[in-house]
């Protein structure tokens, strides 16, 4: 830490008490300066040598040998008069970065100028600041915390202002140039560790990390803070993502952990404010800067203090734009009164919307580069739209949970999505059973609607061997799964045995398979069965046995005793007078629903692919 002494004489202060002070001198006093409650017996000749201003006050008061002035709203208080008072008597003065803001503004309210005398204390302890103070990093962060009590004659005097401007143009120096020390007490990451032996001076200087000014400073109140942060963006040199480091650190370093402290009335206020100061600090580039597990975080914060409306929706487009590298933890919003649900789902169904609609305006380009590309390419550039979709079956498996989710909210943040976003669906079945479970009271349409959100034919061979003793799942939905696992072994088979050379050639293929075969087979089930060759097996036991054929033997043989009563159900319906309309009926549903974006052509409802049988 810089410092500077001023004077020679030793100090010769004494105190009797805490509110009287004197100097011990042969002379006797004859002023008496009164600071605050704070009492000195001085001397006039030295005071008035120096101090234009109390050259102005002394001859108004009484003709009495002792003369008494009193100064309440005297800048520092009665330390910093001491300083002043000492410097006055040519006493040893000591000023730091702690000190030297108190004793500036002290000075000036003394008048003590050049007018008054030469090299007096306002001109020392301007060349102290110029020449000391603002060239050291550290020293000017805490002379700019020193100004809080004394404000206003901080601005006045400009210490503030080159405070920051010093502060800020430090943090545009090149790593490679710093030569001064700083606070770094976060972990680096392995490309950025140092080896401290066997390397010179300046290979460790070109190690110094971007962000090496963050912690520094954190220590600032957040109005002197949000002050700093825009001098450095101002600057123009900064790069965005170690600006969303700076606010991140800040924010872990005075936002509380938990949410009681969070919320709590004594720090409300100030943790709104916070909130609302850092959203407004984010980089200009929605893009970059912060992660979206931090957006998140700092709108979790936001909801929970009642930040300004207006600023959480600005968090809302920026989280939307990086909804890809979120997690479900980070999505989970506590909710707030009046809703009764535990967390927050119309929160997380306006970022999803976001998300869909910035992936929306992406679309015409995408489908170009299909035509150009192919198919692949085109699936490929939709990575972040899957994620997105694995993201979303994820949260919806963690609110399902919640007793008072209602289906509404449930199906309307499932179908935000569109169909590109679940190649596989097992993730929306595993949410779906898990509601089911949860809310044992819903309706049969009920859970006929909720189901309709899923896609038999998009489930693994694992998901729907689950699906098929499903006891949550309505009749309609366990056939569709039974038919459709049955269409994909025969669709494999039928693969194999065209092409038995071309192992690869037939797993490409087999997609293609199933949907045509699941195209020629859409007929009444007695003839869907007959087709797939297991009606004579059907004839003789009644259930799929050993002796089925290689079509039907691995998606079929191994599933439960609940699927094989329902086949044998369907079989003797099928073989009766009416079989023909009642198995027409049930193939109806075998055309799995898809989901829906609301505006997309694209997308069709449930209850226009599909008919009921029970």
């Amino acid at each position: 830490m810089k410092f500077m002494k001023l004077g020679s004489k030793p100090d010769a202060f004494q105190a009797d008490g805490k509110l009287i002070r004197y100097v011990t001198s042969e002379l006797d006093s004859d002023v008496i300066v009164k600071v605050g409650e704070v009492q000195f017996y001085l001397h006039k000749f030295p005071l008035l040598s120096k101090s234009n201003r109390l050259q102005k006050l002394v001859p108004k008061a009484n003709e009495e040998k002792v003369v008494e002035v009193c100064m309440d709203d005297f800048p520092g208080g009665a330390n910093s008069f001491e300083v002043c008072a000492k410097f006055c008597y040519g006493m040893t003065v000591t000023l730091n970065a702690y000190n030297v803001v108190a004793a500036r503004c002290a000075a000036e309210y003394l008048e003590m100028t050049e007018d008054v005398d030469r090299s007096n204390l306002i001109y020392k302890i301007e060349v102290f600041l110029n020449s000391s103070i603002f060239r050291s990093w550290k020293d000017t962060i805490i002379v700019l915390q020193t100004t809080k009590p004394l404000l206003s004659w901080s601005e006045d005097l400009k210490i503030v202002g080159r405070c920051i401007d010093s502060i800020a143009s430090k943090t545009s120096v090149d790593p490679a140039n710093i030569s001064w020390s700083y606070t770094y007490n976060r972990k680096l990451a392995e490309p950025d560790k140092i080896i401290e032996e066997g390397i010179n001076y300046r290979d460790k200087m070109e190690n110094i990390p971007r962000d090496w000014w963050v912690e520094d400073i954190c220590e600032l109140d957040i109005d002197l803070y949000k002050r700093v942060m825009i001098a450095v963006k101002s600057k123009g040199r900064m790069d965005g993502a170690v600006i969303g480091e700076a606010l991140k650190t800040y924010a872990l370093r005075w936002l509380p952990d938990s949410v009681d402290a969070l919320i709590s009335d004594d720090h409300a206020l100030r943790n709104k404010s916070l909130v609302e100061t850092i959203i407004c600090l984010l980089p200009s580039d929605k893009g970059v800067g912060c992660s979206c597990s931090f957006l998140l975080k700092l709108l979790k914060v936001s909801t929970l203090v009642g930040a300004d409306e207006s600023l959480r929706e600005v968090l809302v487009n920026r989280i939307g734009l990086k909804l890809p590298e979120a997690r479900v933890g980070d999505l989970l919003i506590p909710a707030r009164s009046p809703q009764i649900t535990i967390y927050d789902v119309e929160l997380v169904q306006s970022i999803v919307n976001r998300f869909v609609i910035h992936e929306k305006s992406n679309w015409d380009l995408d489908v170009v580069r299909k035509n150009e590309k192919g198919t692949d390419n085109f699936i490929l550039g939709h990575g972040s739209l899957v994620g997105v979709g694995r993201l979303i079956d994820g949260y919806l498996a963690e609110i399902a949970h919640d007793p008072n989710l209602n289906l509404g909210s449930f199906i309307d943040l499932s179908q935000l999505l569109p169909e590109l976003a679940r190649p596989i669906h097992d993730g929306l079945y595993k949410a779906i059973d898990i509601y089911l479970k949860e809310h044992p009271s819903l309706t049969k349409a009920e859970r006929k609607r909720i189901c309709g959100l899923m896609d038999v034919k998009k489930l693994t061979m694992e998901a729907s061997m689950d699906a098929a003793q499903n006891e949550q799942l309505p009749l309609r939905v366990v056939v569709q799964v039974l038919f459709f696992e049955q269409v994909r072994s025969s669709a494999a088979a039928r693969s194999l045995n065209n092409h038995p050379s071309d192992a690869s050639h037939s797993t490409t293929n087999l997609d293609e398979e199933c949907d045509k075969t699941a195209e020629e087979n859409c007929k009444p089930l007695g003839k869907q069965l007959s087709q797939m060759k297991v009606s004579a097996e059907l004839q003789k036991t009644g259930k799929l046995g050993k002796k089925n054929s290689k079509n039907s033997r691995s998606g079929v043989q191994l599933l439960p005793s609940r699927s094989r009563r329902i086949f044998d159900k369907l079989w003797s319906v099928g073989k009766g007078g009416h079989g023909e309309n009642k198995s027409s009926e049930t193939s109806g549903s075998s055309q799995s629903p898809t989901s829906i974006v609301p505006g997309d052509s694209k997308f069709v409802s449930s209850r226009h692919r599909r008919h009921s049988i029970s």
